[in-house]
């Protein structure tokens, strides 16, 4: 019976597209053969009623919706990437002021999704991943530096539940091309102008890694025309991509089967090698920059809960790793061993002495600064020994902190912006000031321009710390 029937179904089909022909031949004479026809733009294709057929990536359902701002082509500075121009945390900027009148005047704020998702700079643009829970969409936002109106979002459907924040990673942006990796590790890279899609990643279905807990915190790297990631994945511990095009250039092999943390990978010189080295599940290791082989690893530092600094480079091959959940900190030295390297620990410290829970510390001018797990700012030297802590009354928490002309720019967990004197000789509070309202203010910050970008867990402001 199934088989008469499906015999009448298939002598029915040549009328039936017979008939579709004729329709769209109608279409075809009434509109003419001049009608306009609209522009394709990548990624934002995806027929109406169709995006299910990309749910297997839902950045191929990803829409780009233009804004009425515009770049501010006329003001300077640059944070292109997490940790700045040097990824070392510190600002070449020196015209900054060293009191404040009240509080430094701001200048622009915007809301945003919860998160820790801090913003990058360049060329008048400032770049942020956000999370629209109404709308249930990831979002890479481009807003004006001059005054935060959204010029373009790129937005795709993905469902993200409330996990102590949503959005984590900051993007890293060239004179052409912005690139991001989102809450559940899908990676896109967009035209920095015009936010058209260039090419795209899922992590996690073509290399195999696993979501961390609370969501990516990994910001990606670029170096000179590679995209380097690290997904943790059974063949690809590290990956790199080129960054015009998304082709894969090489991926580290995973034999200890290391799985993606929170730490984001940091380049490093050492032995004539550019290595990049990263904090993986299980350890920490350094892979070629050329090729990615691994040229190093160690098991001697892991943290249980969840690894989220990232390595901090000295001078003669020695690295520092804190972390928070009582891992406390270690410095490693490597040392030459014809092609590879050898690991040697020469210090570790208990987490009541220096342990950095969520921000990465600031190597500078020989010396170490960050937060230990009980909020207080601490410089260490490079032995280890704390030189100052600003003692219990200057609390910090979790919150996030930068350098630049000699000061540090630190914010607490409710957002009171600290101005401290970058010295070993002693703390040396230079001024404070409220500069957010809300709660866990824990993004990253910015400095471009004389302009500071800080963030709390809904809302991002620009403020003018600039010298007048």
């Amino acid at each position: 019976m199934k088989t008469v029937e499906a015999n009448k179904v298939l002598s029915r089909l040549p009328t039936t597209l017979a008939a579709a022909g004729l329709v769209a031949l109608s279409l075809w004479l009434v509109r003419g053969p001049d009608a306009r026809l609209t522009p394709r733009i990548p990624g934002t294709d995806v027929p109406p009623g169709l995006e299910a057929l990309a749910s297997g990536n839902p950045v191929l359902a990803g829409k780009l919706t233009k804004g009425d701002g515009q770049p501010a082509a006329d003001l300077p500075g640059a944070w292109p990437c997490f940790r700045g121009p040097n990824r070392d945390g510190i600002s070449a900027e020196s015209k900054l002021a060293r009191l404040w009148n009240g509080a430094p005047r701001e200048l622009w704020s915007v809301d945003l999704g919860e998160g820790y998702a801090a913003a990058t700079v360049l060329n008048g643009r400032a770049y942020v991943m956000d999370y629209d829970a109404a709308q249930k969409q990831d979002a890479l936002r481009c807003l004006s530096f001059a005054d935060g109106k959204e010029i373009w979002r790129f937005a795709y459907p993905l469902r993200v539940k409330r996990n102590h924040g949503m959005s984590r990673t900051m993007p890293a942006v060239t004179e052409k091309f912005v690139v991001a990796m989102g809450p559940k590790c899908h990676v896109v890279c967009l035209d920095a102008v015009t936010g058209e899609m260039r090419w795209n990643l899922d992590l996690v279905n073509q290399f195999g890694a696993a979501v961390p807990e609370w969501y990516a915190g990994q910001c990606v790297l670029i170096e000179k025309d590679a995209v380097i990631l690290a997904p943790g994945g059974k063949d690809a511990l590290l990956l790199a991509v080129d960054l015009a095009t998304g082709k894969e250039l090489w991926r580290s092999p995973n034999p200890r089967k290391w799985k993606m943390t929170h730490s984001s990978v940091t380049p490093m010189e050492f032995g004539g090698k550019r290595m990049c080295v990263y904090c993986a599940s299980g350890g920490v290791a350094g892979v070629s920059a050329k090729d990615g082989a691994i040229l190093w690893d160690t098991p001697d530092w892991r943290i249980s809960i969840a690894n989220v600094p990232s390595p901090v480079i000295l001078e003669d091959g020695r690295i520092f790793l804190s972390g928070g959940y009582d891992a406390g900190s270690m410095m490693i030295q490597l040392q030459s061993e014809g092609e590879k390297f050898a690991v040697k620990k020469l210090f570790k410290l208990d987490a009541k002495d220096f342990g950095a829970t969520q921000q990465t510390p600031i190597y500078f001018d020989r010396h170490i600064y960050g937060i230990r797990p009980d909020g207080q700012f601490v410089c260490l030297d490079t032995d280890g020994k704390a030189r100052w802590t600003s003692g219990s009354g200057q609390q910090f928490g979790l919150g996030a902190y930068t350098m630049a002309g000699g000061l540090i720019y630190a914010v607490n967990d409710s957002g009171k912006l600290s101005l401290i004197e970058a010295t070993p000789a002693r703390f040396n509070l230079l001024a404070q000031a409220q500069a957010l309202k809300g709660r866990e203010s824990w993004g990253p910050l910015t400095l471009a321009g004389g302009r500071l970008i800080a963030r709390d867990l809904t809302k991002m402001v620009c403020l003018d710390v600039g010298a007048k």
